[in-house]
């Protein structure tokens, strides 16, 4: 045998991102465990072997359901992650070890990104500790998954930029356009005065707003609006050209 081939498995990791109207954008980490690693210092981002009978997007989906509970979320794969030494620590060597009990050489992984409501109630039925981050706040992480977050930030510019709908998804069914103005931001590198993007979101027909108005808030009642994907489809203006 060749002594250049070597036990190369195949892995997907998935960044899943929320909105708090408070921290903001937040991503999903789970909890692994390596003997005598402090616990704060043990989190990363959900993922999986791949299975010899599955295909790619059937190992992210799969990972999302077992993390979330949820049996349909947005998934999008963005890009692969092959550095030879993606993992080397031995902490990473040490947990592989444990956790699949093969003799792993090097592992390659697709990067998938994911959108969840953060009110959504999350149950997963593989990971005991399942926490959402803010963006900002992210500790250091396990194998290269601090890049991959890096990466995905990236991507999902790039994805509101072609297909503003997915925004919606990260928002609650009736939404203010502070909210909108505030996740768009979060996502957005594009900066927009609030004035003009009440003005750009008035002209677009698929923002619906709703006879309903906030209650028991401290600053002055907004509007409620709603999405209408059918809509979108018709005319999918795009917020900032």
């Amino acid at each position: 045998m060749n002594p250049n081939f070597i036990h190369t498995y195949l892995s997907v990791d998935c960044v899943v991102f929320g909105f708090d109207f408070e921290n903001k954008l937040n991503i999903l980490l789970v909890q692994r465990h390596v003997e005598d690693i402090p616990v704060e210092q043990q989190k990363k981002l959900p993922g999986s072997l791949i299975y010899s009978n599955e295909d790619v997007d059937d190992a992210a989906n799969r990972v999302l359901l077992e993390l979330t509970g949820i049996k349909k979320m947005v998934l999008k794969q963005f890009k692969c992650f092959a550095d030879p030494n993606r993992a080397s620590n031995q902490n990473d060597i040490r947990w592989m070890g444990e956790e699949y009990k093969h003799n792993i050489d090097r592992i390659i992984t697709v990067a998938y990104l994911s959108l969840c409501r953060i009110d959504h109630k999350i149950n997963s039925t593989k990971y005991d500790t399942v926490d959402w981050h803010p963006i900002d706040k992210v500790p250091q992480l396990p194998f290269d998954h601090n890049k991959i977050i890096d990466e995905s930030l990236i991507e999902i510019r790039k994805w509101i930029d072609s297909d503003f709908s997915i925004i919606f998804v990260l928002l609650p069914k009736k939404f203010t356009i502070r909210q909108l103005y505030q996740l768009y931001n979060a996502l957005s590198e594009k900066k927009i005065d609030i004035k003009n993007f009440h003005k750009k979101i008035s002209s677009f027909s698929y923002i619906i707003p709703l006879d309903e108005i906030e209650t028991n808030v401290s600053h002055r009642a907004a509007r409620y609006y709603k999405f209408d994907p059918k809509i979108y489809k018709k005319t999918q203006n795009k917020l900032i050209k």
